[in-house]
C-alpha cells in the first residue's frame, strides 16, 4: 500500500498527474479550485514528489518521477479515499479510478500507459524505486519489491536491467538462501548467464 497523503496533498498530486506538466498556482486554482501553498507544498517538495519554485510571483509545481510512481500506486491499489476526505465525490472518484484500472488490466494496459513518467526512462524509474527501497548504501533490493514500482511490463524491465547490467551500472545476483524464496520471488527473477537473479544493487544512484 502507498504511504497515504492527506486529502489536499493527494488532490494536488493527482491533478498534476492528470495535467502532465508544470502548473502555476493561479491555473491550479482555476482548474481544481485550490492552490498548493504552505505546509502542504513544503511537504510534497521535501519528500521529493514535486518540484515547486517561484516563477515571477506565483509558485509553479510539477510532478517528479518519484511522485509519478506514488500516484500510479495510489490509483492501482484502489485504496480508500485519503485521510480526512469526507466528500462523497472524493469517494466516488476512487471507485471510478478502480473501474478504470480494471478496464485497463483487461486490455493488458496500466495507468502508466496513460500518464507518461516525468523524465520518462525505465532506468530513471529503476533508480528512483531503488532509492525508495534500499536501507543502506549499496544495499540489496529484491526484484520482487522493485518491479511493482516501475509501471512497465516484465519485458521492458528485463531489457533495461540486462542493458544496465552489461554496462556495469547495476549489480544483479541470486538469493543465496534458496529456501527463503517465494513463488513471487521466482516470478520476479531475471535470468542472466544461465542463472536466476533475485537481488539488485546500485552503487551510485
Amino acid at each position: 500500500m502507498t504511504d497515504r497523503l492527506p486529502h489536499k496533498e493527494t488532490a494536488a498530486m493527482l491533478t498534476l498527474l492528470a495535467l502532465g506538466r508544470a502548473i502555476p498556482n493561479p491555473e491550479l486554482e482555476t482548474l481544481a479550485g485550490f492552490t498548493l501553498t504552505g505546509k502542504e507544498r513544503r511537504h510534497l517538495k521535501d519528500i521529493g514528489y514535486i518540484t515547486s519554485e517561484k516563477v515571477g510571483r506565483p509558485f509553479v509545481h510539477e510532478l517528479t518521477a518519484s511522485g509519478w510512481v506514488w500516484c500510479l500506486k495510489e490509483l492501482e491499489e484502489q485504496t480508500p479515499p485519503p485521510p480526512r476526505a469526507q466528500s462523497s465525490l472524493c469517494s466516488a472518484l476512487y471507485v471510478f479510478a478502480g473501474g478504470i484500472g480494471e478496464s485497463l488490466e483487461r486490455r493488458d494496459l496500466r495507468f502508466a500507459d496513460i500518464f507518461p513518467c516525468p523524465g520518462g526512462t525505465i532506468e530513471d524509474r529503476i533508480r528512483i524505486a531503488y532509492r525508495e527501497l534500499v536501507t543502506e548504501p549499496r544495499g540489496w533490493v529484491g526484484l520482487v519489491d522493485l518491479r511493482p514500482k516501475l509501471g512497465a511490463t516484465t519485458e521492458e524491465v528485463d531489457a533495461a536491467l540486462k542493458e544496465l547490467s552489461r554496462a556495469g551500472k547495476v549489480h544483479l545476483v541470486p538469493e543465496e538462501n534458496r529456501k527463503a524464496l517465494t513463488d513471487a520471488d521466482h516470478e520476479a527473477a531475471i535470468r542472466i548467464g544461465g542463472e536466476d537473479n533475485h537481488l539488485l544493487s546500485i552503487e551510485a544512484s
